[in-house]
């Protein structure tokens, strides 16, 4: 029970590590009237490709990796998925990108597809906003090297095992990617509604974008747990970093910086989810980095990650939906700037509530869509009826969740705006 109470801790330090990320980058694009005009001309192909696609209904056919059906309003859902995931964002600052994959498989896009579009709006977003010479100083050359070596090697795995199951059966790949999301929401999910029932006995004042907790400052002394048998270990060659923090600085070796790369790069091309939210806890609970010159790392991993993952591992296999993409950014950086200035005029205990309710929302939608595809697998025999019920209620639960959740947070926002002009 401690272990996976620190994993969850873990997991939601990740989570808002990342959507500091996000909550920056999509910052940047706002503020930079260039970037808005790059924005909107990108925008222009993305609807007229819809509205091609729209007479023709299909992308092409089985073999081009498409969704099973298009039309004009899956356009208008990923707006509204990117929306949703930007208000998640904005608000609790935890990432919401965990329910991208999940809401765009209930609107009929199959999941490698998902995967492959989230990773490149990831990109796309990355590459408008990040402002990297502002974080060159915090990043270790050498550390991020080793990194990046292992995230390549984890992205082609995982980028691997994805097309080679989808070319096997495609509602065998819709199978595995709803059973990992499954395992990983209903893990997050039920630990966060926990969380929020300990903390609305006694809410204090839960913000939206907090630090690194003391537990992390520990870990990243390297004094203690196992950053401390990690950074012990004479496995050549050694890497060394923090030396402008600690007197002599620390070293561990390649190997294990590698090894945390391939685990990122691996859950990302499996997931759609950029890596960013594994990346910065294991820097600082696993590898022992301080949290200084780990945000730099984790900018270029997100960079190169999406990138490579969402280009070399799905783009060029036929499995990104470039409308649906742009969809999701033009949705996600509205979100994320009316959910961060609804903090400042709503509790964060009542976010925090929403959240786990989103989180638990995709869980149910993935839990409940399992009995459809396990019958199409033949692996149980159920009534199509029946299976397919169970999926439509799944659907409707998530949509109502993170529906409801997006009109509050914007009536709330909008009840507001005389005293919130001075921040817009």
């Amino acid at each position: 029970m401690k272990r996976a109470r620190q994993f969850y801790r873990m997991l939601m330090e990740a989570s808002m590590a990342h959507a500091r990320w996000d909550y920056e980058t999509s910052m940047n694009i706002l503020k930079d009237k260039k970037k808005l005009w790059i924005l909107g001309l990108m925008l222009i192909p993305a609807a007229l490709t819809g509205l091609a696609l729209a007479a023709d209904q299909f992308l092409g056919g089985y073999k081009a990796y498409q969704p099973a059906f298009y039309n004009p309003s899956i356009f208008v859902v990923s707006i509204a998925v990117g929306l949703g995931a930007g208000l998640i964002t904005g608000c609790i600052g935890a990432g919401g990108g965990f329910i991208i994959t999940p809401a765009l498989m209930s609107a009929g896009v199959k999941g490698i597809l998902a995967v492959g579009t989230d990773l490149f709006h990831i990109f796309a977003k990355a590459i408008m906003g990040t402002a990297i010479h502002k974080k060159l100083g915090n990043v270790n050359v050498k550390l991020a090297v080793a990194f990046l070596v292992g995230s390549g090697l984890g992205v082609t795995g995982g980028g691997y095992i994805n097309r080679a199951i989808y070319e096997y059966n495609p509602i065998l790949s819709d199978l595995f990617i709803s059973i990992v999301y499954v395992v990983l929401l209903g893990f997050l999910g039920f630990y966060s509604l926990f969380d929020f029932l300990k903390l609305r006995k006694s809410p204090g004042d839960v913000g939206a974008h907090g630090g690194e907790s003391d537990h992390g400052k520990e870990a990243a002394s390297g004094k203690v747990g196992l950053p401390a048998k990690l950074q012990a270990s004479k496995i050549p060659p050694l890497i060394a970093f923090d030396e402008d923090l600690t007197p002599g600085g620390k070293r561990i070796p390649a190997l294990f910086v590698a090894i945390s790369g391939a685990i990122v790069g691996f859950a990302a091309a499996i997931m759609g989810v950029g890596g960013g939210f594994l990346t910065f806890p294991i820097f600082v609970y696993i590898l022992g980095v301080s949290s200084f010159t780990a945000v730099g790392t984790d900018i270029l991993q997100i960079i190169f990650t999406a990138g490579y993952a969402g280009i070399f591992q799905y783009a060029i296999y036929g499995f990104i939906f470039y409308t649906l993409a742009m969809g999701m950014l033009l949705g996600s950086l509205i979100g994320i700037q009316v959910g961060a200035l609804t903090t400042k005029v709503v509790k964060g205990i009542y976010i925090r509530g929403f959240y786990a309710l989103s989180i638990l929302a995709g869980f149910v939608n993935r839990f409940f869509s399992l009995p459809e595809k396990l019958n199409q697998m033949e692996i149980i025999n159920i009534s199509d009826s029946l299976a397919k019920g169970l999926s439509f209620v799944g659907l409707i639960i998530f949509f109502l969740v993170i529906g409801v959740f997006s009109v509050w947070v914007i009536g709330k926002f909008l009840g507001n705006i005389k005293s919130l002009r001075g921040e817009v």
